[in-house]
């Protein structure tokens, strides 16, 4: 589909359908929900019958007050609970902030190490290999052009110029470059 264009008709007709079928979902959640309701309701409160004589209605109040006292000790005990965690939790983050802040990270330096010293640490005795990597190249022989010797054969340089000064060495230069 992501390669053909959908019309906006194809669209609108989509769009509508997806959400009759959401709406539909949440009426039947909501359904879930009341029914959910009721069934609680009826399990944990009974129809309430009134009491005809004051004996009937003394007993009543007394087991009104006996589930109420039921009740506040299991919210009492709940929030007890939620309190410890809370605390604990606050503590946990405090150790963490203490934590984090007592451990800097070192500022690493540059070792110089060879690669034997380098497998040794890594391998520790295990290491017998002996990586010499110089060994293994080849020995090359360095041809040394004459103008590169003449040029380092210089010699001393007051010498040169005492040589080369006033109009005999100006003269000497154009000789030799001839």
């Amino acid at each position: 589909m992501s390669d053909k264009k959908m019309s906006s008709s194809r669209k609108h007709h989509l769009k509508s359908l997806m959400l009759s079928i959401a709406k539909g979902l949440l009426e039947e959640e909501e359904q879930e929900r009341e029914e959910e309701r009721r069934r609680y309701i009826d399990e944990n409160c009974p129809p309430l019958s009134m009491p005809r004589t004051m004996q009937e209605l003394q007993e009543l109040c007394r087991q009104i007050h006996h589930k109420i006292d039921v009740i506040d000790e299991e919210r009492y005990d709940l929030e007890m609970k939620v309190n410890k965690s809370n605390k604990e939790i606050d503590d946990l983050k405090i150790k963490v902030q203490d934590v984090m802040g007592k451990f800097k990270k070192p500022v690493l330096r540059k070792v110089r190490m060879s690669a034997d010293a380098m497998l040794k640490a890594l391998l520790g005795s295990k290491h017998t290999v002996n990586l010499d990597l110089r060994a293994n190249l080849k020995q090359v022989k360095k041809e040394v052009k004459e103008e590169e010797k003449e040029l380092r054969d210089v010699g001393d340089w007051r010498k040169n110029i005492e040589d080369k000064s006033g109009m005999d060495g100006r003269k000497k230069m154009f000789e030799a470059e001839a």
